[in-house]
C-alpha cells in the first residue's frame, strides 16, 4: 500500500512540475512575443549614416534567404542568431564555431553536391558519414587511417577512373541504342553514322550551308527526356545557319527540302560530345525532331 501512495506524491508532484513548467514557457513566450524595442533616437548626421547604413545593408537579404529556404515563419530565428552572432562577434571561441559552421556550409550546398554526382552509377559511390569524419580527422591531423598526401591521389586517381568509366559506359549506350535503331523500318543510315526516318517529306528548296533556315524543333535524350524545343522559346520557329548548330544538324539540315520534318538519331561524336549542354549529359546520343519550315536568303 505504502508503495502505491508514494507513486501517486510522485505522480501529482510530476504534474505540478510539468504545470508550472508549462506556464513558465507560455510566460516567456508571452514575454519574447511583447517585448517592446527599444526607439532609435538619431541624434546627428553619423547616427542616421549609420542607421541607414544598417538598413541598404538588407537591400536583396529576404530573397536570398528564401533562396536559402528561410521560411516567413523563420524569420525570427534568424534575427536571434544574427543577434547573437552580433554580442559575440569579438568572442574568439565563438568565432571558431561561427567558421566551423560557414565551413560546413560550404562543404554541404558546395562541394559535396558535386562529389556525390561525380560517383553516382560507380561502385564507390559517396557515403556522406565517411566524409564527414575524413574532413574533421584531417583537421584534428589524425592519420590514423590515411596519410593527406595518400588520401589525395587516392581520391584523384579514383575521380579519373570512375569518370573514364562512365564515359565508356555512356558512349556504349550510345552505340548499342544506334546499332538496334539501324534495324528498325524506315531508318536511314549514312557514312558519317547519322540516321534518320522521314515523317514528312516536302518538295521545296535544300538549303545551303551559307542560307538561313527556319525550323521547328524538339531534342531528346535515348530515354526520353525532352532537354529543349522551339516551342519553349516562343511560337515562331527558330533561324540560324546549318553551320551554326551541332554537325548532325548541319549534315541533315543541307539534305532536306524546306517542308520536310525528319527524326534524327545522332551518334555523340555528332552532336556535344564531351561537353555537357544543359540538360545533355557528356558523349550523348541524342534524337531530333526537325521541321524545316522556309529558308531565308
Amino acid at each position: 500500500m505504502k508503495k502505491y501512495v508514494i507513486l501517486a506524491l510522485a505522480l501529482v508532484v510530476s504534474a505540478s512540475f510539468n504545470t508550472t513548467e508549462a506556464k513558465k514557457k507560455k510566460k516567456d513566450q508571452k514575454t519574447a512575443e511583447t517585448e517592446v524595442k527599444a526607439p532609435v533616437v538619431l541624434n546627428d548626421s553619423r547616427d542616421s549614416v549609420s542607421y541607414a547604413a544598417g538598413v541598404s545593408l538588407t537591400n536583396g537579404l529576404l530573397s536570398y534567404l528564401q533562396q536559402s529556404g528561410i521560411k516567413a515563419e523563420q524569420m525570427g530565428d534568424f534575427l536571434q542568431g544574427f543577434k547573437e552572432a552580433i554580442a559575440s562577434k569579438d568572442d574568439d571561441q565563438q568565432k571558431a564555431r561561427r567558421m566551423g559552421m560557414q565551413i560546413a556550409e560550404q562543404v554541404v550546398n558546395r562541394m559535396l553536391p558535386g562529389i556525390l554526382k561525380d560517383f553516382t552509377d560507380t561502385p564507390d559511390s559517396i557515403v556522406e558519414d565517411l566524409l564527414f569524419r575524413g574532413f574533421t580527422d584531417a583537421v584534428e591531423n589524425d592519420t590514423t587511417v590515411m596519410l593527406q598526401k595518400q588520401a589525395e591521389t587516392f581520391f584523384r586517381e579514383k575521380s579519373e577512373s570512375n569518370k573514364q568509366m562512365k564515359i565508356e559506359k555512356q558512349i556504349a549506350v550510345g552505340k548499342q541504342f544506334l546499332a538496334e535503331n539501324a534495324l528498325k523500318e524506315g531508318v536511314i543510315k549514312l557514312p558519317s553514322g547519322l540516321q534518320y526516318i522521314i515523317l514528312k517529306q516536302g518538295d521545296g528548296e535544300v538549303p545551303q550551308k551559307e542560307d538561313k533556315v527556319k525550323v521547328h524543333y524538339e531534342g531528346r535524350l535515348i530515354d526520353g527526356t525532352v532537354f529543349d524545343a522551339s516551342s519553349k522559346h516562343g511560337s515562331e520557329p527558330a533561324t540560324f545557319q546549318p553551320t551554326q548548330v551541332i554537325k548532325g544538324w548541319t549534315e541533315a539540315l543541307t539534305m532536306m527540302p524546306v517542308g520536310s520534318k525528319w527524326r534524327l538519331f545522332i551518334p555523340q561524336d555528332l552532336a556535344y560530345g564531351a561537353r555537357a549542354a544543359g540538360q545533355i549529359p557528356p558523349y550523348s546520343t541524342l534524337i531530333f525532331d526537325v521541321e524545316l519550315v522556309g529558308i531565308e536568303k
